[in-house]
Formats: C-alpha cells, structure tokens, sequence
C-alpha cells in the first residue's frame, strides 16, 4: 500500500487529489498538510466529501513524511522549496505539480533529486502530456515559415503568467527547431510592434472566472492553419497523472523525473 501525504490540503486542487487517493485500493491516505494559519488545521482531512478521516489537516510536514512514501504537490514555490527539504531529511519521493518557479528555483528542486525521486512537471495531465508529443511532432515537420502562437486561459486566481504548461509547450517546439525558448519567445505585443520576426513564438493569456486551464497553440502558414488544443473540464486529470507519477516513484531511491518518462514517451 502506498502512503501518499497531500500539500495544500484544504485547496481546490488538494481536495481533489485526496478524494481521488481515496478511491485508489493501492494508495493510502497517510498525511494532509496545509499552512499553519490555515483555519483547515486540526480538522479532518475528508470533512469536505462530509465524512470523517483518521488523517487530521497538520502543518507538521515533517511528521507527516516520516510515514509517507510519496509526497504530492501542487502549492506554491516557497512552500514546495520548504516541502522539498523535509523530503530530503525524510527520505520521501515528490510529486511537484507546483508551477512558476525561476531558473534558481527549479536548479533546487534538480539538486535534491541526487537524494530524493521527483517527478516534477508543469502539468500532470496525461492529455497534456500526449499533446506535447504532437506539438514535437509538427514542430519537427512543418517548415519554419510556420509561425507558432500559443493561447492560454486560467481561472482569476492563478499568479503566474504564462502557465507552466504554455511555457513547457514553447519549449518543445523551441527545441524542436534547434533553439532555447528564450530566444525566440515573443511575450507581449503593445504598441508599434513592426513585423513578427521569423521563427519567433508568441504568447497570449487570458485570466478569467473558473476557467481550469485552456491551451491552443497555432501553426499558421500560407493558406493554411493547423490548431492543437487541450482544454481541461476537471482537476481531476491532474491528479489521476499525479497518482500515476506516484506509483512511478516506487521503489526508486533518487533522480529527477518528468510525466514523459512516467508515460513512457521520453525520447532520450
């Protein structure tokens, strides 16, 4: 039985991840950790679906990942930081679906996998995931004179811009063509803007309402348009890639994983 503990216990998206550990026969619900002025600590952990857990929300991480296998978090990236340090010392694997770190940032969460199995990617969708692979594929094939643009949309409430999924879509189509994302990103446009530069990528981002996450990227040439979208109705495909990438860290000691490996769609 696999002991998973939950980071943002009383959240939407952490709600969502402990029901669906629930509904698991392999899984085990063994900890649900919040922030200490969180007004969630000391209740139980399944009072939302309206019934009682032995599992209490706790801010203790420490105590919660001396007897849990597998950490999973979607917070923020102080919190998942903090969170990745107690793994350490606890010897716990992580699952970190948190989003919007800096290039410091995430060489941290690279580091502690030399002592910890972490699979940390920008989306746990598996319909993402597979999307990813199609945008490689037309990148790859479709001439340069293809310009690429990627649309995002996400609820009112989401603090980074571009998403984590956007970016990570940029950056397989920016590779594909030989080059780093940062290169080649167009993220604004205001103004006298000139002509669009060949081979750049644009963005564009909408915050609005609920909207759980829309992605669309665009391959317009001449005379033709091809769109590859993923739109998502439910958190609960994040977590059911989020459950998958746990079972993936069983039994491994260490090393930085990604869902393209838990899938089986890595390429290196």
């Amino acid at each position: 039985m696999l002991r998973i503990a939950i980071a943002g216990a009383s959240g939407r998206m952490g709600r969502t991840l402990i029901e669906a550990t629930l509904a698991q026969k392999d899984m085990q619900l063994s900890a649900a950790l919040d922030q200490s002025q969180s007004l969630s600590i000391g209740q139980s952990a399944t009072a939302f679906l309206g019934i009682q857990s032995a599992v209490s929300i706790s801010s203790d991480v420490a105590a919660a990942l001396n007897h849990s296998d597998v950490l999973i978090d979607f917070t923020r990236p102080a919190g998942t930081l903090q969170h990745l340090q107690a793994a350490i010392q606890a010897k716990c694997a992580i699952v970190i679906g948190t989003t919007g770190f800096s290039e410091e940032e995430k060489l941290q969460v690279q580091q502690a996998a030399e002592f910890i199995p972490i699979v940390f990617a920008p989306n746990m969708s598996i319909g993402v995931n597979i999307t990813l692979k199609l945008l490689e594929l037309a990148a790859k094939h479709l001439p340069e004179n293809f310009d690429i643009e990627i649309f995002e949309a996400h609820h009112n409430q989401k603090v980074d811009a571009p998403s984590g999924t956007a970016l990570a879509m940029g950056e397989v189509m920016a590779a594909t063509r030989g080059k780093r994302l940062e290169e080649v990103a167009q993220w604004t446009r205001y103004g006298n803007t000139g002509k669009r530069t060949p081979g750049s990528i644009g963005f564009s981002v909408l915050r609005a309402g609920d909207i759980i996450g829309d992605h669309i990227v665009y391959f317009a040439g001449n005379g033709e348009r091809i769109e590859i979208a993923h739109k998502s109705s439910s958190r609960a495909t994040y977590a059911q890639g989020s459950l998958q990438a746990a079972r993936f860290l069983a039994g491994k000691t260490k090393g930085l994983f990604d869902m393209q490996d838990v899938l089986g769609l890595s390429t290196s």
